[in-house]
């Protein structure tokens, strides 16, 4: 993977954080989005899915932010490993989990991103150690 790719990842994910959207620019439109996490697991697919994606996780938490922590090249993706703070839209619960996300991009653009309620889950599909 070339520091080309992990700069898009910078980049997309900044954007999303910035502005909680993504940034369609740098959005494969045959995106595939693999969410594990227990709440809203599920496969999300092309720029539709994105956004179901993004709502369904949106309207789960009342409040959230996601702080990266970690952008690492992994070989033939990128791992962005974040601090996750949340309050449950529906139960008032805080919850703090630091969340893993593996990128893969194809032709400049973000094809999949796979998210995980673990660091240490996303480490191990990126083949790192955790």
């Amino acid at each position: 993977m070339s520091s080309a790719n992990v700069e898009i990842v910078r980049r997309a994910f900044g954007h999303f954080i910035e502005t909680g959207e993504p940034d369609w620019e740098l959005t494969h439109p045959q995106v595939l989005i693999v969410d594990h996490d227990i709440m809203d697991a599920g496969e999300y697919r092309g720029l539709d899915g994105v956004h179901r994606w993004v709502s369904d996780w949106s309207t789960a938490w009342s409040v959230f932010t996601m702080d990266p922590e970690e952008i690492i090249d992994a070989g033939d993706c990128v791992v962005v490993i974040i601090r996750m703070k949340a309050t449950g839209a529906a139960s008032g619960i805080e919850i703090e989990r630091q969340d893993g996300l593996v990128y893969r991009l194809s032709d400049g653009k973000v094809i999949r991103v796979d998210y995980f309620n673990s660091a240490d889950q996303a480490r191990r599909e990126a083949g790192l150690p955790s």
